[in-house]
This record gives C-alpha cells, sequence and structure tokens, in this order.
C-alpha cells in the first residue's frame, strides 16, 4: 500500500472512530470501538465495503473467521453473514463477476475481483444468481449478486452467506489468494447495504 493508501485508510479510522464515540446504543452506552490491534491491522480492500446481504447491519455481523468446521478438518476462511432464504445478496464492492460456480462446499458462488485486480470477493451457498449477472459483467457496490441460500455444504435451511476476500497477487486465478478475514473490513468502520440500494 502506497503512502496516499495508508493515509486515507487512517483518515477513515480515526473518522470512524469519531462517529462511533458520538453515537449512543439504545441503553445509553457508547459503542466500543475495535480494539487497537484488529483496527491496525485492516487492509485497505480497494475502497469501501458495504455488508452484502440487504438489511443486515454491521452491528449484526457475528466472527466466524477461523472457526473449525468439517470436525476439526478446516478453518473458516470467511464469515457467514446469517440472513432468511431469498434475501437478497449485493456486491461489498465494485469489480468485475470474474467466475460463476458451482462447487460441493460453496453451492451457488460468485466470484467478484476488483478493478485493479488485487482482492477478490467470493459469495457462496446463493439460492441462485440475480437476473442477467454474467461472468465479465461489471458491477459496483450495491449492484444485485444474488439471494441468500443453503446450497453446497450449508445445510438445509441453514441459510445465509459465507463472505470471503482474498488479497489477490499478479497470475492468481479466481479461486486463488490470500484469505483475509472479512470482519473487521465490514465490521466496525463501512457502510451498510440499503434495500433500495
Amino acid at each position: 500500500m502506497n503512502r496516499l493508501g495508508q493515509a486515507i485508510l487512517a483518515l477513515i479510522l480515526l473518522a470512524a472512530i469519531g462517529f462511533a464515540a458520538m453515537v449512543t446504543l439504545g441503553d445509553g452506552r457508547a459503542p466500543t470501538p475495535a480494539p487497537p490491534s484488529v483496527s491496525a491491522s485492516v487492509p485497505d480492500p480497494g475502497g469501501a465495503l458495504i455488508v452484502p446481504v440487504v438489511g443486515v447491519k454491521r452491528a449484526e455481523l457475528v466472527d466466524s473467521w477461523g472457526q473449525d468446521r468439517g470436525g476439526g478438518e478446516r478453518r473458516h476462511n470467511a464469515i457467514d453473514i446469517m440472513a432468511p432464504g431469498g434475501t437478497p445478496v449485493v456486491a461489498a464492492a465494485a469489480g468485475r463477476v470474474e467466475k460463476l460456480f458451482q462447487s460441493g462446499a460453496g453451492g451457488t458462488t460468485a466470484y467478484v475481483r476488483s478493478p485493479d485486480g488485487a482482492w477478490s470477493y467470493y459469495y457462496a451457498h446463493l439460492a441462485g444468481y440475480a437476473p442477467g449477472l454474467a461472468e465479465g459483467q461489471a458491477v459496483r457496490s450495491g449492484d444485485p449478486i444474488g439471494y441468500v441460500g443453503d446450497t453446497g455444504n450449508a445445510g438445509a435451511g441453514n441459510t445465509h452467506l459465507h463472505f470471503a476476500i482474498s488479497r489477490m497477487r499478479d497470475g492468481d486465478r479466481w479461486w486463488q489468494g490470500e484469505p483475509v478475514n472479512p470482519y473487521p473490513i465490514l465490521g466496525p468502520i463501512l457502510a451498510d447495504a440499503r434495500p433500495d440500494g
């Protein structure tokens, strides 16, 4: 990340902390900002991200990153965003649909690569794709991707969006990259998707 990117990220973090200090919860307590160790390690995924499930607020997210899956056989390199089946899933950030894929684990999935190619956003367990979604299509933040479902290994009735972010290197293909925890990026500092979105 260049110095300008670092400065912009620092300003975003300071503004978010200042805003959080001014906002109070229903019980009158001010929200607790993210611990410095989390905030200091937040990568810059190429711009502001929105929560990719319409109607879900940042405060409702749960950090399921790193949890054991498959009886401890694998780590969860994503977060699960719980929502009723059929809830619209939207692009967390602008990019290009790199791959629409059916897999045993992820079920109906979509991979969106950031415009600079440095980030990949993965949407899994979808009930289906948004009408007209196609590989190579440019999407803006908030554009329809699909619908929350329980396809793949989610388990019948366990409707949620499995959302992952990967930092991509030159030459990485859609399934590659270095996994990055989406929770501190979506959680403390960025905007929510709006139903009109």
